[in-house]
C-alpha cells in the first residue's frame, strides 16, 4: 500500500492524480548486533531504502509528481545529488512527465546510470554542491526555468517543494503504525528536510490523538557540512551556511535550505544535533553490513554513526527507544561496493579440485 493511504494527513491531490509507485510501509528492523555491544537494548533501523528506486527519496516523489499532474505541469526542472533525482526520474517516467536534473559534480555513477535508465537528461555542473556561490547560482537558474507555465522546481526541500515534502512526512506515520515506543529518531541531514518533515509528521500525529508526544528527533550531520547540527545542540535559533568539504555524497548541502525549520522544529521536540566525522560514517556503513547484513549507502550510515557516538557520550539511555534511519541502498553507489569489499579476497577463479580442497583447510 503506497502512501497515499495518508491521503487526508498530506497534501490533498485528486485521486485520479495520485502517482504510486508503491512507496511507503518500509520496514523497521531490530538491532542483533550493533545495538546490544553499544549498550543500547532497543535500537531498531528503519530500512527506507527498500523503496521503488531504493532509497527514501521515493516518499517525495510520488507527492509532488502527483502535485504535478494535477497541476496540468509537463516539465519537472529539478536538482539532485543522486537519490533525488533518481525517485523524480522514476515518478516522472510513470506520468509521462518531461525530467531535466541539474547534477552536483560529485554525484555518484550508479545514480546517475539510474536517473538516465528512467529517461532523465542530466547535467553535471562543476562546483555545484560544493561552492557556495555556485549553488546559490544554480538554484536561482532552476527557480528561473521552472517558473514556466508548464514546468515546476523540484528539490526535496520545504523551501522548494513543500507538497512533495509532506510525502515525506509519512516516515512518521508508518513508524507510528509499526511501533507502541520511539524515544529519539536519529535522521541524516544534508538540507534538512528529511528531519523537519519527520518533527512535522509526528507533531499532526500529536495534534490528532494518534501519539501522546513526539519523539526526539535527532540531527546527524557529517562534520565537512555541519549547517545545522552544531547550532542545533549549541542552543542557537538558526542554521549556518559552510563551505562543504565531506566527501559524504548526498549530504553535501552548503547552503541553509531547510536548515532553520530543522534546527526549531526538532529542538521542539526534544531533538538535538550530533557531529561525526567521515571516516566515522564509513566504518559504521561497513559494521552495518557485515553484523547487521544492511547494505546502504555512506550517507545511509550516518544517523547510526550519530547514534553510536551519542551513546559513547552518555547523551541516550540504555533502554531508550532509539530508531535510525536507513535511508538510501550502498549498491546505488559503486565507489561503495568498491570500499566495502576492497579488503575480501573477492572471488577467486579455482578449479574443481582446488574447491574441494577447501573444507580441508
Amino acid at each position: 500500500m503506497s502512501i497515499w493511504r495518508w491521503a487526508d494527513l498530506i497534501d490533498f491531490v485528486p485521486e485520479h492524480a495520485r502517482i504510486t509507485l508503491g512507496e511507503g510501509q518500509t520496514p523497521l528492523v531490530r538491532s542483533r548486533s550493533i545495538g546490544p555491544n553499544a549498550g543500547l537494548k532497543n535500537l531498531w533501523f528503519k530500512l527506507d531504502f527498500v523503496s521503488p528506486t531504493a532509497s527514501y527519496k521515493d516518499r517525495f516523489a510520488a507527492a509532488t509528481v502527483s502535485h504535478m499532474v494535477a497541476a496540468g505541469k509537463t516539465r519537472c526542472i529539478a536538482t539532485s545529488s543522486g537519490n533525488t533525482g533518481a525517485s523524480l526520474a522514476a515518478y516522472c517516467a510513470a506520468a509521462g512527465i518531461q525530467c531535466l536534473i541539474a547534477i552536483v559534480e560529485g554525484a555518484p555513477l550508479g545514480k546517475l546510470q539510474q536517473m538516465l535508465c528512467y529517461g532523465a537528461k542530466l547535467y553535471r555542473i562543476r562546483g555545484f554542491g560544493a561552492d557556495i556561490a555556485t549553488t546559490s547560482a544554480v538554484m536561482a537558474l532552476i527557480q528561473k526555468w521552472g517558473s514556466e507555465p508548464d514546468a515546476a522546481v523540484q528539490v526535496s526541500s520545504y523551501k522548494y517543494s513543500a507538497p512533495g515534502m509532506t510525502g515525506v512526512e509519512t516516515v512518521a506515520f508508518d513508524l507510528a503504525e509499526q511501533t507502541p515506543t520511539i524515544d529519539h529518531l536519529f535522521c541524516p541531514a544534508g538540507g534538512g528536510g528529511l528531519a523537519v518533515a519527520a518533527a512535522r509528521g509526528f507533531r499532526k500525529l500529536v495534534e490528532r490523538g494518534v501519539l501522546g508526544k513526539s519523539p526526539a528527533v535527532e540531527v546527524v550531520q557529517p562534520e565537512g557540512n555541519d549547517t545545522m547540527a552544531s547550532p542545533l545542540r549549541d542552543g542557537h535559533t538558526q542554521a549556518r551556511e559552510v563551505t562543504s568539504t565531506t566527501r559524504i555524497s548526498g549530504l553535501q548541502v552548503p547552503t541553509i535550505n531547510d536548515g532553520h525549520w530543522a534546527v526549531n522544529e526538532c529542538r521542539a521536540s526534544g531533538g538535538s544535533g550530533h557531529v561525526v566525522t567521515d571516516d566515522q560514517v564509513w566504518e559504521t556503513q561497513r559494521r552495518l553490513a557485515r553484523d547487521e547484513g544492511i547494505f546502504t549507502e555512506p550517507a545511509g550510515a550516518v544517523a547510526l554513526a550519530g547514534a553510536l557516538r551519542a551513546a559513547r557520550e552518555r547523551r541516550l539511555t540504555s533502554d531508550a527507544h532509539i530508531i535510525c534511519m536507513i535511508t538510501g541502498s550502498g549498491f546505488k553507489d559503486p565507489h561503495s561496493v568498491e570500499e566495502t569489499v576492497a579488503a575480501t579476497a573477492g572471488a577467486p577463479l579455482v578449479n574443481l579440485e582446488e574447491f574441494s580442497r577447501l573444507h580441508e583447510s
